[in-house]
């Protein structure tokens, strides 16, 4: 489950990462009461990405543009998500944004640090200069300061940064958190860093041991369970591109890189929120049959892009799982375009490629792909 940013960020806090002052608004008429001296950045809060390319965060200079900028923001869907919150801070000078993550791998079973000196919205700029570490015994300041030096940081940064990192596996490991995020940590002229975003995913079955959390995650079903637009983990859209992804992150980075490459999703289902079955044991195999039933049954979808890194199934297992699907199907379906990362890759091509589906191995490559087969001129798989 992941919480609001507004959320993560009073965890934050707690823990002594730096952020900045800020007032959450249920209303727009709250804006007039405004404890935070203009410049303020509003943004709208919803367990999705991609806000501010969707025009959900919005910077403003006095109490009118703020009234009219908080009405647009409530009124306006995020990946099929509406806001009942809406987060008003201070604006802040940066210099230099960074992106940090303290990430649970799951195929490793162990800790993963993750960080980039380009942090911010272009995500592409952000996955080409990543580095990780993998935390392989006890967490000591050593595997903190490796990060900040493999992102090739220098001075002062490298023990601040490194500091910030310490906090955030401390939060990860006292919490039994999924993901801690911070994208971006900005740093100011003066070398000060704030964390300017933050995202926390929490382990569904640690909730019992974290009461604290548990009350954040109340909050959060409760503005799920009124917010409409979104049902079993599909998010409609407007487009004629489905996507099928496991995972929150790998979802965004999909979605953004469609966005770019002039593409419209259709919506996006997330394998990794396991919600499209009412069993939990349902596997991974049973999750993603369901998730093609649900987009060949929609009218619009002309391409299906298939974004899997694997966990619970090899990439095999997921190729016998499509390629079943279109041999059985009785026709109609839309054109497969199809990404896996992950073990028997060689296997999983030879597969798909008796159902004439080719196997990308890279994403934009993928998502360049199924942008062609969308337009008016797209022709085959």
């Amino acid at each position: 489950m992941d919480l609001l940013e507004y959320q993560a960020k009073e965890l934050f806090r707690q823990i002594c990462i730096p952020v900045l002052p800020s007032q959450k608004i249920d209303h727009p008429r709250e804006i007039k009461s405004l404890e935070i001296p203009y410049p303020v950045v509003l943004k709208s809060q919803v367990p999705t990405g991609g806000r501010g390319r969707a025009g959900g965060i919005k910077f403003v200079e006095n109490t009118i543009d703020a009234i009219a900028a908080a009405q647009t923001i409530f009124r306006l869907p995020i990946m099929g998500e509406y806001p009942e919150v809406l987060l008003a801070e201070a604006r802040y000078n940066v210099q230099q944004e960074i992106y940090l993550a303290v990430a649970l791998d799951y195929s490793l079973r162990r800790p993963v640090l993750l960080g980039s000196p380009k942090g911010g919205m272009n995500l592409d700029l952000v996955m080409k200069h990543l580095e990780q570490v993998v935390v392989e015994d006890e967490f000591s300041s050593f595997y903190a300061r490796k990060l900040a030096m493999k992102m090739g940081l220098q001075g002062n940064l490298i023990q601040s940064v490194s500091t910030i990192i310490e906090k955030m596996f401390t939060l990860f490991l006292e919490k039994d958190l999924d993901l801690v995020e911070i994208n971006p940590l900005g740093v100011s002229p003066s070398g000060e860093l704030m964390a300017l975003d933050g995202k926390i995913t929490v382990n569904d079955a640690a909730l019992s041991r974290h009461p604290d959390l548990l009350v954040l995650a109340e909050k959060v079903n409760l503005h799920a369970n009124g917010n409409k637009a979104k049902s079993n983990g599909f998010w409609g859209l407007d487009g004629n591109i489905g996507v099928i992804c496991n995972g929150s992150g790998l979802a965004m980075a999909t979605l953004d890189l469609l966005y770019q490459t002039g593409g419209k999703p259709f919506g996006c289902i997330n394998l990794g929120e396991n919600h499209l079955s009412g069993d939990r044991s349902c596997p991974f195999s049973c999750l993603l049959q369901k998730s093609l039933e649900i987009y060949c049954a929609q009218n619009g979808v002309k391409v299906l892009l298939i974004n899997i890194m694997d966990n619970l199934a090899s990439c095999e297992e997921i190729a016998n799982v499509i390629a079943s699907y279109t041999q059985n199907d009785a026709g109609g379906y839309p054109h497969f375009v199809v990404r896996l990362v992950g073990s028997n890759l060689e296997a999983a091509k030879a597969r798909l490629a008796e159902v004439g589906i080719t196997l990308s191995e890279y994403l934009d490559e993928a998502v360049a792909k199924a942008v062609s087969l969308a337009k008016p001129t797209g022709k085959s798989h």
